[in-house]
């Protein structure tokens, strides 16, 4: 057994000859040299992205401006052309395309025009039979206030005043905030309490439900015509009526209207 600093010199003179040996060329690329020779290749060029042109000049975000538009759809504060000064435009959201107000040349007095009629329309269709019942000789004309009282005397005072809301005092108070917001400015004067009577006007509109109670109505003609000669009255046709003037003012009145003019009534 070789002492251990023999030993040592021999393993020290083993690797200094197997380095001085030539390299040999192996039959296929070390990993170095794999890795070496790739070069990094650049990614296919993409189109550059076009972005669509500008429809409109950003307006500053200015929470008291009132020039300033909000899209109903999308959110987006959008300052009107100079263009929709006119008596009659339109305009959409640059972003998603929804209509953002409508205005004709004479809306405001169409709009009076048609709340006054829908007020002699509720009128007559309140104090009017809706139907009339024949039933063995003997008739029977229903109203509006005559069916609430008698649901009230049946022990349902939810749905007596449910009935009575919907149809009568809700349309009503639909119609008066109409007449009471573009009366005054046709004549170039600002309406008392303009901007609480425009919220109640938004708040009861959904709240109308003329076309649910005609439904019904007709739905218990039907069930009604083998027992008893069922004859509409004319609050029917009143009904009906109101129906389609209610859905003709919530067509053409248009807020942004409504406030412009009030920007330039007087006191």
């Amino acid at each position: 057994m070789a002492p251990r600093g023999h030993a040592g010199w021999t393993v020290t003179c083993a690797m200094t000859s197997m380095a001085a040996w030539p390299r040999r060329a192996l039959p296929f690329p070390s990993r170095s040299a794999r890795f070496s020779s790739v070069s990094p290749s650049p990614l296919p060029s993409a189109p550059p992205i076009r972005r669509p042109a500008m429809l409109y000049e950003p307006a500053p975000m200015m929470a008291d401006d009132p020039a300033l538009i909000a899209c109903r759809e999308c959110d987006l504060l959008v300052r009107p052309a100079a263009a929709s000064a006119s008596p009659q435009a339109s305009a959409l959201c640059p972003r998603c395309g929804a209509l953002l107000y409508r205005c004709s040349g004479n809306s405001l007095e169409n709009t009076l025009a048609l709340a006054c009629a829908a007020l002699v329309l509720l009128i007559i269709a309140n104090a009017f039979p809706v139907v009339s019942l024949d039933i063995q000789g003997q008739r029977l004309d229903a109203t509006v206030f005559g069916a609430a009282l008698q649901l009230w005397r049946e022990d349902m005072p939810a749905v007596a005043l449910l009935v009575l809301a919907t149809t009568s005092l809700i349309p009503f108070l639909e119609i008066g905030s109409v007449i009471w917001l573009t009366l005054p400015l046709l004549y170039g004067r600002r309406p008392a309490g303009f901007a609480r009577v425009f919220r109640a006007l938004q708040g009861a509109h959904p709240w109308a439900m003329v076309e649910v109670f005609i439904l019904g109505i007709l739905v218990s003609l039907v069930k009604l015509a083998h027992l008893a000669d069922v004859l509409p009255g004319p609050a029917m046709l009143g009904f009906a009526l109101l129906m389609l003037v209610l859905a003709a003012i919530s067509s053409i009145i248009e807020p942004r209207a409504l406030w412009q003019a009030w920007e330039e009534a007087r006191e």
